[in-house]
């Protein structure tokens, strides 16, 4: 039977986290296992969500890296280039891995380094049209992929959720 404190008294269906959970509360009936409830099933939608990101990225010959900084440049609007340090800024590895990351998007003829026209001794990585054509084909990918993923949710369920999620990850960017 459903307990009202494990969420399916409501809906009256049962997941995976619900069957972990029930045992776990027969076995250990002194925890509170409502974290669980919750975090079981963003990791095991984490999961999905990555599977269904690789293969969008697969499908436009992308690796996960490369869409990142293509994807920084894309948003960075016409004509699609941002410093290195920016780049640093929006993707979060170290100035080495950037480094590498542009030397090896540039040997596949994705992004161009050019001179700052601002700062003659700075420089500017710009993504090429080969680079454009692939961040936009794996961003069509990936926002249908994603929108199959939530297919089951309504669209005020999304944005509810959608809200639920942003307010529990405020504190986690703070930390950041």
């Amino acid at each position: 039977m459903a307990d009202a404190h494990d969420g399916t008294a409501r809906s009256g269906a049962r997941d995976e986290v619900d069957r972990i959970v029930g045992a776990w509360l027969r076995e250990r009936p002194d925890l509170d296992f409502s974290p669980l409830q919750v975090l079981s099933r963003v990791d095991r939608l984490s999961r999905h969500l990555d599977r269904a990101r690789r293969s969008a990225f697969e499908r436009s010959e992308l690796d996960s890296w490369e869409f990142d900084v293509l994807s920084a440049l894309r948003r960075a609007g016409s004509p699609f280039q941002l410093s290195p340090k920016s780049l640093l800024q929006q993707t979060l590895v170290s100035s080495g891995t950037m480094t590498n990351r542009i030397d090896r998007l540039v040997a596949r003829g994705l992004v161009e380094r050019r001179t700052d026209p601002n700062d003659g001794r700075g420089i500017l990585v710009q993504m090429t049209a080969g680079g454009l054509a692939r961040v936009d084909a794996a961003i069509t990918r990936l926002v249908d992929a994603e929108a199959e993923l939530l297919d089951s949710l309504s669209p005020g369920d999304q944005e509810r959720l959608a809200g639920l999620l942003r307010k529990l990850s405020l504190g986690f960017d703070a930390e950041a």
